[in-house]
């Protein structure tokens, strides 16, 4: 910051998912749609603007629990959904912010900061704004041992999550009875949010995964279902795991099509190496597909988690950022057709030759008969 003459960052989240910057500074997480919005000034001693009581200025000394590093709290009753409240936090982040003398300010994340936030801060006309991201992207994204025993924690709680599903799985039961028992697992070993998507279907027909919307449908016998767990285990920290199970017997074409996604898996792992551009891999896996007579992709299928679900690296063309040493990558190569939803989904920590798948659950069709 010193470097880059910034006086302060500013942040701001409201999810556990994508919330991730809010929660590496300060061990708290932004959820259920309330925004938390925080300035780091240069030197410490953060100022928290959260909902609150009307009036909300609290002094702390920067070392009370679960307040660590925040020395100034600021907060009024506001909600994206009553659009006239929004001026309290504007008001409360242009405080915190004239009371630092800041002069220049990197933004962090600016797409989760709101319209109305950052066209109230420019107006005053106070403030040069920068974008201070990859500032911060540069750090969080390489895993410290800590956070690399919490990132197996909670790999190891998905598998926990598989084969509970594996177990209890039955026909008559709805997708998101399937999604409920990997939550259920989850809670019990300390997961804080998540994701569970759920797709079935007979075999014959895709079952891309569903969000819980989308989970009404009763699993029959010989069907096929499609999971795919996305959720913070103890600490608060990402990992995914996506597997397909099979209530009775899978056809040759599921089987050579899972077989070429778990090539592509491999493929993928071993080109994430320390030093390996990102879209120098994502070339390299594209002329892999093309060579085994399939599309070139186009979503992201492999990128960096920690506290976000999804976070940098991205491997993908337009990624700048190159890949380092313990990295958390999840890798989910899918070929989808219009008889089945090929896909398997891992976890994988860089380092060393090829990256090392962080779960156990095995890979492939799981078929429970």
């Amino acid at each position: 910051m010193q470097e880059q003459g910034i006086d302060a960052l500013l942040m701001r989240g409201t999810n556990d998912y994508l919330g991730g910057y809010v929660k590496w500074f300060t061990d708290l997480p932004a959820v259920a749609g309330y925004p938390v919005t925080l300035v780091y000034p240069r030197g410490g001693g953060m100022t928290y603007v959260s909902q609150g009581q009307f009036g909300l200025d609290r002094r702390l000394s920067g070392d009370e629990m679960p307040f660590r590093g925040i020395t100034r709290m600021l907060g009024a009753p506001g909600y994206a959904s009553a659009s006239f409240t929004a001026r309290y936090e504007m008001e409360a982040v242009a405080a915190a912010l004239d009371a630092l003398s800041c002069s220049t300010v990197g933004v962090v994340g600016p797409a989760s900061l709101p319209y109305a936030l950052m066209d109230h801060l420019r107006t005053a006309a106070r403030y040069e704004f920068r974008d201070a991201s990859e500032l911060v992207d540069v750090i969080k994204m390489v895993k410290s041992a800590e956070e690399i025993e919490l990132i197996r924690r909670a790999a190891a709680m998905q598998d926990a999550c598989m084969e509970a599903i594996a177990a209890e799985i039955r026909p008559g039961m709805r997708d998101i009875e399937v999604g409920a028992i990997a939550e259920r697992v989850a809670r019990s070993h300390g997961s804080e949010q998540g994701v569970y998507l759920v797709g079935s279907a007979p075999i014959g027909v895709a079952a891309p995964y569903g969000i819980h919307h989308y989970q009404g449908r009763v699993i029959e016998q010989g069907d096929y279902v499609s999971v795919l767990i996305e959720n913070s285990g103890p600490g608060g920290f990402y990992t995914e795991l996506g597997r397909t199970f099979v209530l009775g017997k899978a056809t040759e074409e599921m089987h050579r099509d899972m077989e070429l996604v778990l090539r592509a898996q491999d493929y993928t792992a071993s080109l994430l190496v320390p030093g390996a551009s990102c879209a120098e891999v994502w070339n390299a896996y594209n002329e892999f597909l093309l060579q085994n007579g399939r599309a070139e992709e186009k979503r992201l299928f492999s990128h960096g988690q920690g506290y976000d679900l999804v976070e940098r690296p991205l491997i993908r063309h337009d990624e700048s950022l190159s890949l380092g040493e313990n990295m958390n990558i999840a890798c989910h190569p899918a070929f989808v057709s219009a008889t089945f939803f090929a896909t398997s989904c891992d976890g994988y920590l860089t380092g060393g030759a090829r990256a090392k798948r962080l779960h156990r659950f095995p890979r492939g069709l799981v078929e429970l008969g």
